[in-house]
């Protein structure tokens, strides 16, 4: 199974988060759970997010692997406050969405 990051990617967190990422974006890979995760249906269907902490912050990473072709990052980010931003939301499921109609245009 690939993983495939939509847009910004993971060039938004500092390397020792991107490496964690990495770690955990395997696990999912491998058919297991991150360590650190919470399901985001508010989103879309199969949605999640994976949970970082670092020195340097906590960051997001959310993600979709429900198809079997690949793992699509929709949106990795900086948390800069309690709540997720209505804005790291939106582009998160307009992301989704761009995969969902992509995936049923190539049928």
């Amino acid at each position: 199974m690939a993983t495939l990051m939509l847009e910004n990617g993971a060039d938004v967190l500092p390397s020792t988060a991107r490496r964690e990422a990495g770690f955990q974006l395997g696990r999912v890979q491998a058919g297991l759970d991150p360590d650190d995760w919470k399901p985001l249906a508010d989103i879309g269907s199969g949605m999640r997010e994976i949970r970082i902490r670092d020195s340097a912050g906590i960051y997001r990473v959310m993600y979709v692997a429900k198809f079997e072709e690949a793992i699509y990052v929709l949106h990795c980010f900086q948390k800069k406050t309690q709540a997720t931003s209505k804005h790291d939301k939106e582009i998160a499921e307009t992301r989704y969405r761009v995969v969902v109609r992509e995936r049923k245009e190539q049928k």
